[in-house]
């Protein structure tokens, strides 16, 4: 059955001009099954669901490059344990949570979320988390996802030796991704999808690529279905759902589900770790005293492995998005994608080698970053980083080279919130403290556009998927970056549509 939409009143922005058109006349737009057909004064309204737009600004509807919306989802039930400055900091917030109205029911999984090893002066131990937590199986997830602190209790009930501290990379890996088979409430789950979406939807997202571990690619379909339908989404699958995957004849941009919303994304591979574990695979040691067995981080996918997945994928139709947060990974993972023709993204390229980028422009490989991670990691970068801050997160170069961007959240890691990512590149500081590499920044203009999925205007032919605001997000109101991106981070949708249907509305 064909569907209509009529937005009515609307003044477009185009992100790729030189300067916003702030006088722009007001159109309607029409919508027919999803996309724009027709864009003009005075468009006829019968047949059509009207939005009436009052004049307001249509842009681009906003997209997140790199998700883990279970993870996400997730978050609404975990502990905070961010901000602590080492293990016995961790285990007081345990200890005050257990004591409180909010502590799990018996049965119930503890789980909590947030904290960052690269600060710590010591290593936790599973023995510490025993003593407080007792038979409670109790799962603690790093900040950045890469490291988990797991009591023996929860060793058990997943069917693993426990381990005698905190663990990362592969072999945590295999215990994050089984998560999901740990006894939760059926409501909380579902009270905490439809809140992720909602609030998703209440700033402007019309679409994830979702990195989750499971098999998105089966699971979205369904949960489209039963409702949870205000996004857009791109699943990618993993090395171990590949040949599932293949067998199925899934290629990247494929539709996937009955209502147009849920399309095959890439393959992920997470070929190194992460700063915060100071794991991320480098050239140069990391500075202070680097772990003596990994003083360079380390290589989670061997780089002839990592060419045979690229090469599997590319032939079946699948584009790449390869984790790569190290210099010396991205450089390897550039190789692989020389290597292979394969298309598709880095994903973080967090430490790169200034001159790996024009490399990276000529092959085409997209940089899928995320902004507010500079936000979180600065003093960490300080930390490990100090020889090589200059060209970390180094969003500008990238820019010159002609890499094209793509920004997104990493959510659980920073928040699902493009405005605050498109924020973080603009001005590069959290704090009262000048921002850090500032040449390394994005104009407001060059950060909205990497929000949106690479669509700069809406255009006939282009998705009905669209974002209203009271001004244009370009207006000149305020002068200077920590200006402009105190106006990002304030900017609220007033509507929210995805292929024509109002998905938020204030």
């Amino acid at each position: 059955m064909s569907t209509s939409s009529v937005v009515r009143d609307v003044r477009l922005v185009d992100l790729a001009a030189a300067r916003p058109d702030l006088d722009a006349a007001t159109v309607d737009l029409r919508i027919t099954d999803g996309v724009i057909t027709e864009i003009g004064p005075g468009l006829p309204t019968a047949g059509a669901e009207l939005v009436d737009a009052g004049g307001r600004w249509a842009m681009p509807g906003l997209w997140d490059a790199h998700v883990h919306m279970a993870q996400w989802e997730g978050v609404v039930g975990r502990l905070d344990v961010s901000g602590t400055d080492g293990p016995d900091a961790v285990l007081a917030r345990i200890r005050a949570h257990l004591d409180g109205p909010d502590a799990p029911v018996v049965g119930e999984v503890l789980q909590g979320f947030g904290f960052r090893l690269g600060q710590w002066s010591r290593m936790p131990s599973t023995a510490e988390l025993d003593a407080v937590v007792g038979a409670r199986p109790t799962v603690l997830i790093s900040g950045d996802c890469h490291a988990g602190w797991l009591s023996t209790a929860a060793y058990g009930l997943l069917g693993v030796e426990p381990r005698p501290g905190s663990i990362d990379e592969d072999e945590w890996f295999e215990i994050y991704f089984r998560l999901g088979e740990l006894p939760t409430h059926p409501d909380r789950a579902r009270e905490a999808a439809e809140t992720a979406q909602h609030n998703a939807a209440a700033k402007g997202v019309v679409g994830i690529v979702d990195m989750e571990f499971h098999d998105g690619f089966v699971e979205w379909p369904w949960r489209v279905s039963e409702g949870l339908d205000r996004l857009r989404v791109r699943p990618a699958t993993y090395p171990a759902g590949l040949d599932h995957v293949i067998e199925a004849g899934h290629r990247t941009g494929d539709v996937l589900d009955a209502h147009g919303l849920v399309t095959m994304g890439p393959l992920k591979v997470i070929s190194d770790g992460s700063l915060n574990t100071r794991t991320a695979w480098c050239c140069e040691p990391f500075a202070g005293t680097p772990d003596p067995a990994f003083p360079r981080g380390k290589r989670n996918v061997d780089p002839a492995e990592l060419v045979d997945l690229m090469t599997r994928a590319h032939a079946a139709g699948l584009e790449a998005a390869i984790h790569a947060i190290g210099d010396a990974a991205v450089a390897e993972v550039l190789d692989a994608f020389e290597a292979t023709g394969a298309r598709g993204a880095i994903e973080h390229a967090q430490l790169v080698r200034l001159e790996d980028l024009p490399r990276m422009a000529v092959l085409g490989v997209r940089a899928s970053v995320q902004p507010a991670h500079l936000l979180d990691d600065r003093d960490t970068s300080l930390q490990l980083w100090p020889d090589r801050m200059d060209r970390a997160f180094a969003f500008g170069s990238m820019r010159d080279a002609g890499v094209e961007l793509r920004l997104g959240s990493d959510a659980p890691v920073s928040p699902l919130d493009p405005w605050l990512a498109a924020a973080a590149a603009v001005h590069r500081s959290a704090d009262d403290r000048e921002p850090w590499s500032p040449t390394e920044a994005l104009t407001v203009a060059e950060a909205l556009a990497a929000s949106t999925d690479g669509i700069a205007a809406l255009a006939i032919g282009g998705p009905g998927d669209l974002v209203l605001l009271d001004e244009h997000p370009r207006a000149p109101r305020r002068s200077g970056s920590a200006e402009a991106a105190a106006r990002l981070r304030e900017t609220r949708p007033v509507a929210t549509l995805v292929a024509g249907r109002v998905t938020h509305s204030t």
